[in-house]
């Protein structure tokens, strides 16, 4: 017989499984035969498939990061050049990854043009030309730290015989920038030159730069850039500021124990401002001479021409009149001079005249000057970006004491405010307002995860059930198959041992039984034969006997 089927038939635990129902054993069956499949399925090697080939050593990073992060073998080959990852996961990563950009390295450039076919047409060659040209200024584009993918795009128009027609070309530019980086505006500006650089006749004014939000980084005719640069402008005030009030309190109250808010209100409007005054006039000795006018006239005993030139004046003299006399004019008093202001001497003039001096003849001086008006014109440009006003919020810390949080003094916090004033340049002509608090800092960080939210919790259970499952169905194989099988074997191995011990035991029972039945059997011959002999020669017997009696005396 079989020892195994020996086994089985002498095994308690297999008759238990076979006094079963039939059905349950099916089951039971069954139930083995899907466990040990689905063991098989899951702890062997998967499938690996092609992920993405020839690919370089910055998009190979990227996507074996984002393969970690989701727990998704994979492997590498071809130096490294090769990701293989397993075949049932194949085109959902690569939809998943080309969504993200990845991998980066498609963007074509000169080489292009190394594929040249014969009998293209100039426009295919063109446009040939364009593209190697656009992914070559990609390319040179994200060799730039924040850029993690750039596209180019040329508008490069045909030229025309007439100069009038002639369009200059365009360029835009589309960044995605790595989550947390910026670029700055001399940055963008480098991009724009180094777009129009490359391209004939194409001014860095018609580069426009756009990141992935949809944010106009560039600054096209002077107007799209200008809310970035007074964004700028009034951030830096509000951080210098908190910068100038933290180097001064951290010292005093201990770093970490003072927090500091500035909100600055900055007036970009442009303003010119053009004003004339006019000062009340001086006197003619300081005052600045415009111009002047000055008319002599003398005559001594000299009758100036009469009559009507003609024949008349050869006519006799008429005939002599006796002088009407007529007295002379009043005199000035003394110390005064009479003056007159000659006709049509403007009012912001000074007249001065001499009285004819009558002896036998006549003088005569007449003098007009006419002062410069006093005025002022200013001509003001109000600056861009000027300082409106200035809002601080500054938080104090309690300081501790032997462990007890405990507020300042008064005169403390009066220091301390008059310090932020200064470092603030306080202006209350300005209208700047400026609030000190000292409190107690509450140190609350981040709401904690529970245990069984966490991701990190949740893999490590995930992988712990899975080997603990492992293990329950193979304490279950175990205890259910394998164990009574080997206790089968064992116990059928010591009853094997026990019946060949048992078998040997009779064997040499047997045997002693049968040499003590031929020892008596021979001592019943030998006597027998000792009585036929005595009854034959009773005299031998008695001298053997005799001889044995002396034989024993002497020993």
């Amino acid at each position: 017989m079989n020892p195994i089927t020996q086994w089985m038939s002498q095994s308690p635990a297999f008759a238990r499984i076979a006094a079963l129902p039939r059905p349950v054993l099916m089951a039971l069956g069954a139930g083995i035969i899907a466990l040990g499949v689905v063991m098989s399925l899951w702890l062997r090697t998967p499938d690996y498939q092609t992920l993405f080939s020839n690919i370089e050593g910055r998009d190979g990073g990227a996507i074996v990061t984002i393969l970690k992060q989701r727990n998704i073998p994979y492997e590498f080959a071809n130096g490294g050049t090769t990701i293989l990852v397993p075949a049932d996961q194949v085109y959902t990563l690569r939809l998943q990854l080309a969504e993200q950009g990845l991998p980066r390295g498609g963007n074509t450039g000169f080489e292009l043009l190394d594929e040249s076919r014969f009998g293209a047409s100039q426009f295919t060659e063109q446009v040939t030309y364009q593209r190697a040209l656009e992914g070559e200024l990609a390319r040179s584009i994200e060799s730039m730290h924040p850029v993690q993918s750039a596209r180019v795009h040329l508008a490069i128009p045909r030229q025309s015989l007439f100069v009038r027609d002639r369009e200059a070309p365009t360029a835009s530019v589309l960044l995605t920038l790595y989550p947390g980086r910026t670029l700055s505006k001399a940055q963008v500006s480098a991009i724009s030159w180094l777009v129009s650089s490359r391209v004939p006749k194409l001014n860095a004014e018609n580069v426009s730069v756009v990141d992935q939000d949809g944010h106009l980084l560039s600054r096209p005719g002077g107007e799209a850039g200008m809310d970035s640069t007074r964004r700028s402008f009034v951030i830096d005030i509000e951080q210098r500021t908190v910068q100038r009030i933290l180097t001064l309190l951290n010292p005093i109250v201990g770093t970490g124990n003072v927090r500091a808010q500035v909100s600055a209100t900055v007036d970009f409007s442009q303003r010119e401002q053009t004003s004339e005054t006019y000062r009340p006039n001086e006197t003619p000795g300081t005052a600045a001479i415009r111009s002047k006018q000055t008319s002599d006239s003398i005559q001594n005993g000299v009758l100036p021409a009469q009559g009507v030139p003609g024949a008349l004046s050869n006519e006799p003299p008429p005939n002599a009149i006796a002088p009407i006399q007529t007295p002379p004019p009043a005199q000035p008093p003394a110390g005064q001079a009479q003056a007159a202001q000659a006709p049509g001497t403007p009012p912001g003039a000074e007249a001065v005249t001499t009285p004819a001096v009558a002896d036998t003849g006549s003088m005569r001086n007449d003098s007009t000057i006419n002062y410069e008006v006093d005025r002022t014109i200013n001509h003001i440009k109000h600056e861009l970006g000027s300082l409106r006003r200035l809002s601080v919020a500054v938080v104090v810390n309690y300081i501790d004491e032997d462990g007890t949080p405990t507020p300042l003094d008064t005169s403390e916090m009066d220091k301390i405010k008059e310090l932020v004033q200064q470092a603030m340049a306080y202006s209350a002509e300005r209208g700047d307002s400026l609030s000190v608090v000292n409190t107690a800092f509450t140190e609350s960080g981040p709401a904690p995860v529970p245990v069984w939210e966490n991701p990190k919790y949740q893999n490590y259970a995930l992988v712990l059930g899975k080997y603990l499952l492992i293990l329950i169905a193979l304490l279950f194989v175990w205890r259910s198959i394998v164990k009574p099988i080997i206790k089968g074997f064992a116990d059928a191995q010591v009853e094997r041992v026990k019946n060949e011990a048992k078998q040997q035991a009779t064997s040499e029972q047997r045997r002693q039984d049968e040499q003590r039945a031929s020892e008596i059997s021979r001592y019943e011959e030998n006597l027998n034969t000792a009585r036929t002999m005595a009854q034959k020669d009773p005299r031998a017997v008695a001298m053997v006997l005799r001889s044995w009696m002396e034989k024993n005396g002497t020993s």
